[in-house]
């Protein structure tokens, strides 16, 4: 187990990173495709593909899924992915022309002072088609792909990965682009909310703090961009799920973001959680095994988010946002 999304079998992971621009694009690609559902609750998305991944609809699987900055400029990042698909051979079957279904999903990032004077195209379809290129088992995390422009309230936002394995033995991965309105941590920090819910030491191993602070309960959002938000995720699990079961376990799963961000969901926020299940693996118990896998995929996002915070890097162009290990030097304790 690497502790990332792909310890769930047929998925691979790629991203492209441009630190000029101050963004970037993380493309998941499923070898054979998966079955797919997406739960939105924030109050400002920015989607593609979403309607295909209803239950009613015809299409039964994706070939990859696609999170991005840029807001509404990166969804250019998903034809670049379409693009890589389909010069090599993928996606659904339509006669003999195949077509790649890429849903996706997009965080606002373009105040952070990176250089978005990019003419009259912008350069997401091109990122789009490198982070597929790229894809692989191993990926970094913090301010890589989709996480590269991301900020939080206090701290620098990122990318996160994480997995485990459910009570049933199914695998459940999570990834995820931290760009929250609200705060990763409790009160002044250096404690993350998701602290409950750490393995192995993987973001500090701090715990939670004693006693807990007075202002935990706290609202703490962004300052002067507020609207600059949105958290979005892929969660998976190697169970063989129907559109109807995955759409649940997305739902289950999107708790995730409850347990690990404050507050969460609000209406400058674009949360997004996609689902896929790549249906290696059997279901003894249809309820009860869901039950389980989506309890264990709320936790595994958890431990995602506050990954992608203890594992960014400041940059430059950020200006005051620090990154969670410059605020808090002392309480790095090693890489999970």
């Amino acid at each position: 187990m690497r502790n990332l999304l792909t310890d769930v079998p047929g998925l691979t992971v790629g991203h492209a990173t441009d630190l000029k621009l101050g963004s970037g694009v993380t493309a998941i690609l499923c070898h054979p495709p998966a079955v797919a559902a997406v739960d939105v609750r924030g109050g400002a998305p920015g989607t593609r593909e979403t309607d295909l991944l209803d239950p009613a609809a015809t299409v039964p699987h994706v070939d990859a899924i696609v999170l991005s900055g840029g807001s509404a400029y990166g969804l250019d990042a998903a034809s670049g992915v379409t693009s890589w698909l389909a010069a090599h051979g993928r996606g659904y079957l339509v006669k003999d022309i195949r077509v790649p279904i890429v849903p996706s999903a997009i965080l606002f990032d373009l105040l952070n002072g990176g250089d978005k004077h990019w003419g009259r195209h912008s350069p997401y379809r091109d990122l789009g088609y490198a982070a597929a290129a790229a894809a692989g088992e191993d990926f970094a995390l913090g301010s890589v792909g989709a996480g590269t422009g991301a900020t939080t309230a206090r701290v620098k936002g990122g990318l996160g990965s994480a997995s485990a394995i459910a009570p049933t033995g199914h695998r459940v991965g999570a990834l995820v682009a931290v760009n929250a309105l609200g705060c990763p941590l409790m009160g002044e920090g250096p404690h993350f909310r998701a602290a409950p819910f750490e393995r192995n030491g993987e973001f500090g191993g701090l715990g939670l703090p004693v006693p807990l602070p007075a202002d935990g309960g706290g609202i703490h959002l962004k300052g002067a961009t507020p609207k600059t938000a949105t958290t979005i995720a892929v969660v998976a699990t190697d169970a063989d799920l129907t559109s109807a079961q995955t759409r649940h376990f997305a739902v289950m799963a999107q708790d995730g973001l409850a347990l690990s961000l404050y507050p969460v969901h609000t209406p400058l926020d674009g949360d997004c959680v996609f689902a896929l299940a790549t249906g290696q693996a059997t279901l003894s118990d249809p309820i009860g095994d869901l039950l389980a896998i989506g309890t264990t995929a709320a936790a595994v996002l958890a431990r995602a988010v506050a990954r992608a915070v203890y594992e960014a890097t400041a940059l430059p162009f950020f200006g005051a946002q620090p990154a969670w290990r410059d605020l808090f030097p002392g309480a790095v304790r090693g890489r999970g």
